[in-house]
This record gives structure tokens, sequence and C-alpha cells, in this order.
């Protein structure tokens, strides 16, 4: 598919050169979604100008400035290709606008060269460009070899002052790539990690797509999320995005059983957990109600629910998305004592096929943070038996053998009552999944209505 998209842009005629993820994933193996064009001896009106005649060209633009071109191909093959459209950008170099290191601005140059737009890139593993015309590699900063050495590395001192978003990029890179910021970096990291309070919240949490994927949901979808978060805590990311962390960082519990501070607990856990990015955010929140909880004897996770729900709806997270965060973090410290069969029809009535599912992931990798006893490790994996044998068996009202038409045959009438008893009789279904005939139940119906 890349090189058929390749074989596209060639044939406009542009002098184009893929760059950025792009390249350095293809140097890593890695299949990439991205498809980002750099195209030299242009500015926008004559990139606009050369783009239109091939499809509706639109401004492409973050944080309020134009960065390129969005062209969705008149092309239909193409278009199924690119189904987000292709990003194509003139060159952009660095102007100097002062002494201080935040004295400059970005400007489109359509002299630029290669060099001069790879300058102003974030990392060096993002600096590497490679021509479509005929494949030469560009990389006038040692991305290939920081790639090999597994380092994180800045392009320019001011890299992190033009855009304090890259921070949480880079902490994405070494979650996603196992990277590790060389010193000069981390040095950076603490000094601009303040400004990242400056970025939108979409752009850190519910994505400029509204589809939940900024940088930091990236961040804990990656292979090591731990390592990640740790260094966020160190350089003071951590607490710019969420300050609700900051209680939680060198927080003593004083149990045995959580064993670590909470703040690396609830690290573990996340690392622990299967990769699915409702499972991974409740569980950075999970526990963060727990130094509230300890001074006010309330229950720890109602209050990580609300904290939670707060974050996420600074960090702009989808409505449904954010709404199930907060109903995970707020049923997962469920116990497990008498796991059988009619605890799990319970737990799958009481919270949904897919939550209750979750919630037995977030439990299992939370058990596996703490010191626990085999019995609960051994409890978890036969509830997580038991919702898979027991999905079967009516939990829902959509189960039940009859519905409220025919309640309404009974004398029952519109309303909330109508709903209760429905209710009612569900949990009389999920007790014993043999009364889940409608004679039965029209019987239970008609004494509730006497």
């Amino acid at each position: 598919m890349r090189q058929q998209l390749e074989d596209y842009v060639q044939s406009l005629g542009l002098d184009a050169y893929l760059v950025g993820g792009a390249v350095r994933d293809e140097l890593l193996g890695i299949e990439s979604k991205d498809a980002d064009f750099l195209v030299l001896g242009v500015d926008h009106d004559q990139l606009r100008a050369l783009l239109e005649p091939h499809g509706r060209v639109e401004d492409l633009e973050v944080a309020g400035q134009c960065v390129g071109l969005r062209l969705w191909p008149r092309d239909k093959q193409v278009r199924k290709l690119a189904r987000n459209g292709i990003e194509l950008a003139p060159p952009r170099r660095e102007r100097s606008t002062g002494p201080g290191r935040h004295d400059f601005e970005i400007v489109v140059d359509s002299s630029a060269s290669v060099e001069d737009d790879l300058a102003r890139r974030d990392f060096t593993v993002n600096a590497i460009a490679r021509r479509v015309a005929d494949d030469d590699l560009i990389d006038p900063f040692g991305g290939q070899e920081d790639l090999e050495n597994r380092v994180l590395r800045t392009v320019s001192p001011r890299s992190f002052a033009e855009d304090p978003l890259r921070i949480v990029r880079g902490l994405r890179l070494v979650s996603q790539l196992d990277l590790a910021p060389d010193d000069e970096t981390s040095r950076q990291m603490l000094d601009e990690a303040a400004n990242v309070r400056l970025v939108s919240g979409e752009r850190i949490g519910g994505g400029l797509r509204a589809d939940g994927m900024g940088e930091l949901s990236k961040l804990l979808l990656g292979t090591h999320p731990a390592k990640a978060l740790r260094l966020a805590r160190d350089s003071g990311v951590l607490v710019a995005i969420v300050p609700e962390f900051a209680r939680a960082i060198d927080y003593d519990t004083q149990s045995e059983r959580q064993g670590a501070t909470l703040d690396e607990h609830i690290f573990a856990v996340v690392q622990n957990t299967p990769a699915s990015l409702t499972v991974r955010l409740a569980a950075l929140f999970h526990d963060l109600g727990k130094p509230e909880a300890d001074e006010t004897e309330e229950k720890h996770a109602p209050i990580g629910a609300r904290i939670a729900g707060d974050v996420l709806a600074r960090l702009r997270y989808p409505t449904r998305l954010r709404r199930y965060v907060v109903d995970l973090v707020a049923a997962h410290a469920f116990h497990l004592d008498d796991v059988n069969e009619l605890f799990a029809r319970r737990f799958l009535r009481d919270h949904g096929d897919a939550l209750a599912h979750d919630l037995v992931a977030h439990k299992e990798a939370d058990l596996r943070a703490k010191n626990v006893a085999e019995w609960e490790l051994e409890a978890v994996a036969r509830l997580r038996a038991l919702l898979e044998q027991e999905a079967t068996q009516p939990h829902r009202l959509a189960d039940l053998e009859v519905d409220g038409s025919d309640l309404l045959g009974l004398g029952y009438h519109e309303g909330p009552q109508l709903g209760a008893v429905l209710s009612d009789l569900l949990d009389d279904v999920v007790e014993d999944p043999s009364r889940n005939r409608k004679e039965w139940l029209l019987e239970r119906a008609k004494e509730r209505l006497a």
C-alpha cells in the first residue's frame, strides 16, 4: 500500500520525500500507518496549486497553525488506500527573533533544503527522510544510529520550546520503541515540563479526531508504558498533565499487601493490563483516590472515579469512553470471595458483558502488582472462565421471555413501575435461570400487581 501511495505522489511531478515516523518505522521493520511527505521548492500556495487539479485540498492545522496540506485524491483507487487523505507540506526552517531560547519562529521557505526542514523536527529518530524518486536516505542528525542504540535525542535544544507536546510524544516513543532519553534530552524535559500545561487537552488525550488517541493514549498503549510513566513522573510531565497524580508520588499506603509506593503500584498495574485503552486509562486512575480516602475514611474507588472523570473531561476524551472508564474505576474494588456460577451471573447482570470482562482484566493486573495469596489469582481466573460459561444464561432485560407489552397486558401502566418490575424479574431469573419461562414470569408479575 505504501509503495502505491509513493508511486501516486511521484506521478504528481513533485520533488517529494517521505519523512518522520514513516521512515523511522520502515527502518525498524514496523508497518506504519503514517505517510507524510515533504515537497521541496514550493510554498503553501504553490503546493496547493499543484495539488488542486488532483482532488480536494484542505489546510492541515496543528495548534492553530497551518503546517501543511491534506489531499483527498480524485482517483478512487488511491482514495481507498489513503482514507484519511495524503499529507504534504512545503519545507520550513527556524528563524531567530531574539537572543533567548524561545525567541524564534518556524517559517515556510521554498528555498529550504531537506536538511533545513529536518533541523526543526523533534527527535533525531524522526529527522530522517527518504526521497521518493530514488530512495536516497537523508539522515543529517544520526537518527539511524540512535534507533540502533535505542536513544531518544532531540534535534535541537529548542525542540520542546517550539511545541511542548513533543515531550509527551517523546515519552510515547519511549513506551512504543523502548527508547531512553540521553542526558541532554532528559534535562530539556525537566526544563520545559511545566509548559505541557499550555498544550490543548485534545492533543494530549482526546485526539484531534476526537477518537481518544492523543499522545497520552498512545503512550499507554505502548509495550513499555511503566518505563515512560516513570520518566514522566521524574521529569514533572505527569503532574503537568494530571495534577491529581501529585499526591500518589512516593505515597506510602502502609500496606504490606500493596508493597510499593502508590505511584509505583499504579505503574505496575498499567504495565500488567492488556493493551486496551479503556483498561489502561482505568489502571492509571484506579487508586488515585487512596490518599483522600485515607484521610476521610471513604471508599477510594468512587473518589478515583470522580478524579478520572474530571481529568478525562479536561483532556477532551470522548464522552462514551470517559463514562466507561469512570464506571470501570468505580467498580474495580470488588471482592473475590465465593466466586461461583451465581456470582458470575450477578456480575454480568450488574456490569454488562464488556465491562465485566474488563473489570476482571484489571483485577488480575492489580493483583499481580501486589503481594497476594495464590487463591486470589486462582479466583480471578475462575471468574473469567465462569463469565464465559454463564454468558449464555439470561442476564440482560433482552434475555427475558417477557417484555413490557406482556406486562401491559396484565394491567401494568407505562412508567417507572414497569421498568422496576422487569428489573426485579431479571433478578429472579439471574438467581435461577430455569425461571426464565413466560408462564412463571407472568405469574410472578401478577403477584406484584396484586
